[in-house]
């Protein structure tokens, strides 16, 4: 019976060879599509995953209630962490964690590496499984280091390095330490990566601010005890916020901020580790935000609905020219279920074979897909007994929906009819009019998707941000000389160079450079009986110059002021927090009541993200603090030969250190990757979807001419002309893509729009989007069909009458 299913099967398939061929390429290009995107999508959901207590391990948070709303912060105070374990009940273990980066020395190598600052507790919390050594034992002495296997290499070679010693420069000082474990490089699914791991106590500044609750600048992540639930711990930390922030929540109370619904101005929270790939503070809020992997899941399952429709349509077209064949069989005493699977199994072999050439086909593409979208996923992503299982159960449902609908339809007609050739069900064509509608939906909704998400990159490519991104290279500072005499060391080297326009630097970068590290610095001080918060950033003079930053009022640093130390500069946004008029040589009381003035207040500029509002900042000299960038403006000219004066003069000044310049320009087109990503992932997903959508609609044209072959030569003979056969045949089809369009407009729009809300600066959202993806549908839907309609219609129409 098998055999004989399986011959008549390859016989059918056969005999509709160009059906066949077109199922299987369409529904091998879903899979292709659905294997690469799923990968991607597990990969990313697969983040952090790895650790063994990972369900039980938070990172903690606050909220606090201020006048303007609430707002989420995820830093905390040195003493926070001990006090918290001692105090409130519930805390298995816990333990600080403050990344940044460090000068490794030893002989004469001089290598830049990320160092992590924490506690011993950090080891027993997460897995990061040792080689030699016991990390937690490493880090419990301030003169002890743990390296994982690649920096380990890069210092000492392939020579033992336990027991060896390297110096660290730490806050300006040399310092030794001695290898005490060697850990496995740290997978690339991890958030939390490091190459060098110390004890919290070599933090810089620790000893000067280990008591203080006022200063905020680690992360604190826990485990609880069994029993305990995040909301039980949550609660259980109340009245340690009141105790411990007692001045903040008197000062919130003084400004006119309202509790929350727990008459809470500080509420501590906990944040799931496991997520925090995803976490987000929208809305002065901590929470989750998965969007980017189920969008990834999202257009891959519309892809493969789009090409199970195909086969659902084209199924029920080629196989009602079987009709007689079904009634004789069951003449002959063939059972509903008999049938059911011979026209299933039909179905099964044209989805295995597809899926094979998807998976043999996403093999060959994974390289460049995984360069295109900057992944480190594999099929191993895809190996896991959970992934496995649902691409089984997925594959199963989607051949006993595409295939067994059909199959039930054909198996269920009634013996008298079939015998007679007609086709009873869907007389009118109804579910195939409705799968192409919701087809050409989906279409139009991953095209004006596409539209509004490049023009969203384009503006925020393109918007002025108060600043030169286009001629100032940034460089970090990143060797182990002081900072300060390092800058003044490259602008001797570029002096006297033309193509050197000025060099200043800062504390901070502006994007993301090619260290890839990213920090603020923020605080609050009291001002006219409220407290005000600002970043602050720490410049060096004419760094407004080299930058381009223009003065709305007053003026900037000054060599020739001597007092400038105990001067300030503000941007118009903290102008407006602290009043907004005649700031111009107001005074303020900073930092243990020393009085700073205000001599210049800077246009806005966007210093953040562009997804964010521009915040108050404020510009300090401080002498006592180090730099971690430069910034070099060049001419315009030649900016390649300009980044090479600037790269050889850094060689003379740190021979020994990496070169890690890059243009501002860059460093924001970074700061962009993952719109970069989403746009190209809905672009590709439209292109696939309507090439799709046109291959169902170009099958279903074929059926349909063939079925009204004789109507066709009829009109012809009786004068009809080819465009008006042409718009006959077509005109049926176009009147779903436009039902498509109506149906999903307001559908697009809702979309877009929540997704723009996510963006302080967006682009107005215009119909004429949805309008162009709707035109772009039809346009590509009536090319598709005149390729044979118009071919129909100037064949002769003796063909199709011989027969009459």
């Amino acid at each position: 019976m098998i055999r004989n299913y399986f011959k008549i099967a390859l016989r059918n398939l056969w005999k509709h060879k160009t059906f066949t061929m077109l199922n299987i390429m369409g529904l091998s290009v879903a899979f292709v599509v659905a294997i690469l995107l799923s990968m991607t999508a597990i990969y990313e959901l697969s983040y952090n995953k790895f650790h063994k207590k990972s369900d039980n391990t938070y990172l903690l948070y606050s909220t606090q209630q201020t006048p303007k709303g609430p707002e989420g912060s995820i830093v905390n105070p040195m003493p926070l962490a001990g006090a918290l374990k001692e105090e409130v009940p519930g805390v298995a273990s816990i333990t600080r964690h403050l990344e940044t980066s460090v000068v490794a020395t030893s002989g004469d190598k001089e290598i830049y590496f990320d160092i992590l600052y924490t506690d011993p507790d950090f080891f027993s919390i997460f897995t990061f499984p040792e080689i030699q050594g016991n990390a937690g034992h490493a880090i419990q002495s301030k003169a002890s280091v743990a390296l994982t296997q690649r920096s380990a290499k890069a210092m000492f070679g392939d020579e033992d390095a336990m027991g060896k010693t390297l110096m660290l420069t730490i806050g300006g000082k040399e310092k030794p330490f001695t290898v005490a474990a060697i850990l496995k490089d740290i997978t690339k699914q991890s958030s939390i990566d490091f190459e060098i791991a110390v004890s919290f106590a070599n933090a810089p500044r620790y000893h000067e601010i280990k008591d203080k609750w006022d200063h905020w600048n680690h992360e604190v992540y826990l485990t609880l005890e069994k029993g305990v639930s995040a909301k039980k711990f949550e609660e259980n930390t109340r009245a340690f916020s009141n105790l411990h922030f007692a001045d903040d929540i008197n000062k919130l109370k003084r400004d006119g901020a309202k509790p929350d619904s727990n008459g809470q101005y500080i509420q501590m929270g906990l944040f799931p580790f496991k997520d925090l790939r995803f976490i987000t503070s929208a809305n002065g809020t901590v929470s989750v935000n998965k969007t980017y992997p189920y969008l990834i899941l999202g257009v891959a399952a519309l892809i493969l609905f789009i090409a199970c429709v195909n086969f659902i349509n084209m199924s029920i077209g080629t196989n009602a020219g079987r009709l007689r064949e079904i009634g004789v069989r069951k003449t002959l005493g063939a059972e509903k279920k008999q049938l059911f699977f011979q026209f299933w199994s039909e179905s099964v072999f044209v989805f295995l074979t597809a899926l094979i050439l998807g998976i043999l086909f996403s093999n060959i593409l994974l390289p460049p897909f995984k360069t295109l979208f900057r992944t480190g996923a594999t099929f191993i992503n895809l190996t896991s007994p959970a992934s496995l299982l649902c691409f089984i159960l997925a594959f199963t449902a989607i051949t006993l929906l595409a295939g067994g609908y059909p199959a039930y339809i054909l198996s269920k007609l009634k013996t008298v009819l079939t015998l007679k050739g007609s086709l009873s069900v869907d007389r009118k064509n109804r579910l195939r009019n409705v799968l192409v509608v919701v087809q050409f939906s989906l279409a139009i909704l991953l095209i004006s998707s596409t539209l509004v998400l490049h023009s969203q990159l384009r503006f925020m490519m393109g918007k002025d941000l108060g600043f030169n991104k286009e001629q100032v290279i940034s460089l970090p500072l990143n060797g182990k000389k002081d900072s300060r005499l390092v800058v003044n060391l490259l602008r001797n080297e570029l002096s006297g160079k033309p193509d050197i326009l000025s060099i200043s630097a800062a504390d901070s970068n502006l994007g993301l450079g090619r260290d890839g590290i990213r920090s603020t610095s923020a605080f609050g001080f009291d001002y006219k009986g409220k407290e005000v918060k600002t970043n602050i950033l720490v410049v060096d003079y004419d760094y407004l110059k080299t930058l381009d930053i223009q003065l709305a009022a007053g003026r900037s640093f000054d060599r020739n002021f001597s007092r400038d130390s105990l001067s300030l500069i503000i941007n118009e946004s903290m102008a407006n927090e602290m009043g907004g008029k005649d700031l111009l040589n107001t005074t303020v009381s900073l930092f243990d009541s020393t009085q700073y003035t205000v001599v210049g207040i800077v246009k806005d500029y966007h210093f953040q993200d562009l997804n964010q509002a521009i915040q108050p900042i404020t510009f300090f000299l401080n002498a006592d603090k180090s730099f971690d960038y430069a910034y070099v403006k060049v001419s315009p000219e030649n900016p390649v030969q300009s980044l090479s004066a600037v790269e050889k003069a850094w060689k003379k000044v740190e021979p020994n250190t990496e070169f890690l310049g890059s243009y501002l320009d860059e460093n924001i087109n970074r700061t962009l990757d993952r719109e970069k990503i989403m746009t190209t992932i809905i672009t590709c997903g439209s292109i696939i979807a309507i090439v799709l959508s046109c291959i169902g609609i170009f099958a279903i044209s074929l059926l349909t001419i063939a079925q009204r072959a004789k109507e066709i030569g009829i009109r012809k003979v009786v004068g009809a002309g080819i465009s008006t056969i042409t718009v006959l045949l077509s005109k049926d089809f176009l009147k779903l893509v436009v039902i498509a369009f109506v149906v999903i407009t307001p559908v697009s729009w809702w979309l877009m729009k929540s997704w723009l809300q996510n963006y302080s600066y967006r682009i107005d959202l215009s119909p004429w989007f949805f309008i162009a993806a709707g035109a772009i549908a039809t346009l590509i839907a009536f090319a598709t069909l005149s390729i044979r309609t118009i071919k129909a219609a100037v064949e002769n129409p003796v063909k199709a009458l011989k027969n009459e």
